[in-house]
């Protein structure tokens, strides 16, 4: 069945989705840096207070996630996305889109997916399961663009046969963009100086029934080798540290923090990895 969201759709899409590079100048001068805002702000509106206020301030990291990834009528995969930005953004730009989250974390009993409307509206194909089925949803090479951002620290299971999966269903020359928290960013190795813990909160670990928090945060090597694994050819690696919502002295630190650290990825907080099925097998 088609779906008509009710709310603008910002980028026709295009019949053969072209991915250009997105680590050259000329790309970076070349992005449609207000078209990716103004799909933020209209996605954002949609949200209901507290919702809202949470989602403004992870505007900066989600127009930083559209800025890898967009492309004009492309298919997209949303691994982990939960209610988030990303997934309704990029459909309100023209692309297909897919939300796969099992859809179980506590803000998702508190705001459920189908009663917040958000993606609904924008027009996002919800895949309301775990992670580790999202392969037998789509055939090979039937995708454009895959994300995985801050998703893969909280699975049970191994990642490899998701990997292995997204290797599958991405057409020659899709984009995969993997992301994840840094377990030996500058931030845990101050907290482990002082004798505090790099892990979850002890509040998340042991009172809920059900665990969801980080099970294992990788370094920077470990992204590197799984793109590597896989046979695609990295296109580029980040390092960020997102602010947030601090104020006052805290914000100018973490601001400042954040632009030393960037040419240092393995030191930064988050970690992203942005790489491409080569065109040809090797």
């Amino acid at each position: 069945m088609a779906i008509h969201p009710p709310i603008e759709v910002l980028a026709p899409p295009l019949r053969h989705p072209v991915a250009t590079p997105v680590d050259s100048a000329a790309g970076r001068a070349e992005r449609p840096q207000a078209l990716l805002d103004r799909a933020l702000e209209q996605v954002l509106a949609l949200y209901p207070e507290p919702l809202r206020s949470t989602e403004r301030a992870d505007l900066a990291r989600q127009r930083f996630h559209l800025a890898q990834i967009y492309r004009p009528g492309a298919r997209i995969a949303d691994l982990g996305g939960g209610i988030g930005l990303l997934s309704p953004a990029c459909a309100a730009l023209g692309m297909t889109t897919w939300l796969v989250d099992d859809l179980r974390d506590a803000v998702n009993h508190r705001f459920p997916i189908e009663e917040l409307g958000v993606h609904r509206r924008a027009g996002v194909r919800v895949l309301a399961i775990p992670v580790a089925d999202f392969g037998k949803h789509f055939e090979d090479a039937s995708l454009d663009v895959v994300t995985c951002i801050e998703s893969i620290e909280h699975w049970l299971h191994s990642p490899r046969p998701v990997m292995e999966e997204i290797a599958r269903v991405l057409r020659p020359g899709g984009l995969f963009l993997l992301a994840a928290p840094n377990a030996a960013g500058a931030h845990h190795r101050a907290k482990l100086l002082f004798g505090r813990s790099n892990w979850s909160r002890f509040e998340d670990w042991y009172y809920p029934a059900e665990f969801r928090g980080h099970v294992r945060e990788p370094v920077l090597a470990d992204l590197l080798r799984i793109v590597d694994e896989l046979g695609f050819e990295r296109r580029a690696v980040f390092g960020r540290n997102w602010l947030g919502a601090p104020r006052g002295w805290r914000r100018f630190a973490l601001a400042t923090a954040d632009r030393a650290l960037r040419p240092f990825p393995a030191l930064c907080k988050d970690l992203y990895v942005l790489a491409e099925k080569p065109a040809a097998e090797h």
